[in-house]
């Protein structure tokens, strides 16, 4: 399955396809042949009904928040600290994903018409917004680490070119980290669902296996396990109470989006793991089909979650962030303003 929910196809997949279009549950594995006839029409019910419903509020919300964050920011640019760099650039990165999820929307309703360039594009951007978020929350956290716990500033304003360069650094790894989906992502038509879909399309078991491990450790492991340690060894130099109030809620705003991270991505990433062990071709259990079935709605479910996160990080800053709300309010006062003296006169 693909990074949005979606089913992997690989070139040994077309082996399993029949003339009326079904597929069996077993591969032809050591000598052993087929089993049942395994269908998708539940898996497929559900993504008609879930995808469009969730996404459309997912990107109301995001593009709202967002865009808000966007906009509060630049209006109190002057203002910035190190942190609000990196927001903007979460916000960024956010915005891009959600600008594809209708697309995705009208594939579970249809099917995917806008042919191999967009479908490479929504793909990709998936995945580099996934590598671009959790290495800016890790830079967020290693500068709050060093400062809180060794006293040393790793990033500040008067070095603003470390700052973009670490920005810049990022977005290029993350690019680079999606050259897979730019490869192997193309619109192909699944005889067993019925419907073109943007899925991959991996030359061997190995490649598909290796981009999987890349995901799974370079973007969500390593990164957790630095994020882990970070904020173990910051709370425990909080409760010494050293440490002033300001420090005190800036970290309080991180941890909330470190947490509210792993609360949307963690789901998608055992699933996508359990995928990953499911597909293996030495792990073929009879009873695959019910399995599997249970397994592309959990996908569907779990990236879904995924989503979310694009909506939660403007919320989180609106709730955290005392000088955001501040900023905010100093921005909304004279609207409203107006609005109270076009009502009264």
């Amino acid at each position: 399955m693909d990074s949005g929910g979606k089913f992997t196809l690989y070139s040994g997949d077309f082996n399993l396809l029949e003339e009326n279009y079904t597929y069996y549950e077993l591969y032809d594995y050591e000598g052993s042949c087929c089993g049942t006839l395994c269908g998708q029409e539940a898996s497929m019910a559900f993504e008609a009904i879930f995808i469009p419903i969730l996404y459309s509020l997912v990107v109301v919300i995001g593009l709202l928040g967002n865009v808000l964050v966007l906009v509060v920011l630049w209006q109190k640019k002057r203002a910035w600290s190190m942190p609000y760099t990196f927001v903007l650039h979460l916000s960024v990165a956010d915005i891009l994903l959600l600008l594809t999820m209708p697309l995705w929307a009208v594939e579970a309703v249809n099917e995917w018409i806008f042919g191999i360039e967009l479908c490479k594009l929504a793909g990709a951007l998936f995945q580099v917004n996934f590598y671009c978020v959790i290495f800016l929350l890790v830079c967020i956290s290693l500068d709050h680490y060093l400062s809180i716990v060794h006293a040393v500033q790793m990033f500040s304003l008067k070095k603003p070119w470390l700052i973009q360069l670490s920005c810049m650094a990022v977005w290029f790894f993350s690019l680079l980290l999606s050259i897979p989906d730019w490869v192997y992502l193309g619109a192909t038509e699944d005889s067993r669902r019925g419907k073109t879909e943007c899925v991959h399309w991996y030359p061997s078991d190995g490649w598909r296996l290796a981009s999987r491990l890349l995901y799974h450790v370079v973007g969500f492991v390593i990164p957790a396990l630095v994020l882990v340690f970070c904020y173990t060894r910051i709370l425990l130099k909080l409760q010494r109470g050293s440490q002033s109030l300001q420090k005190q809620r800036a970290v309080r705003v991180i941890l909330a989006l470190v947490v509210a991270f792993f609360i949307c991505k963690t789901p998608y990433n055992i699933t996508l793991m359990v995928d990953t062990i499911h597909g293996s071709p030495s792990n073929y259990i009879s009873d695959i089909c019910d399995s599997t079935t249970a397994l592309d709605i959990a996908m569907t479910a779990t990236s879904t979650l995924g989503y979310l996160h694009c909506c939660i990080n403007s919320v989180l800053y609106a709730l955290f962030e005392v000088k955001f709300r501040r900023h905010l309010q100093d921005m909304v006062r004279p609207i409203s303003c107006r609005l109270s003296h076009r009502s009264s006169a």
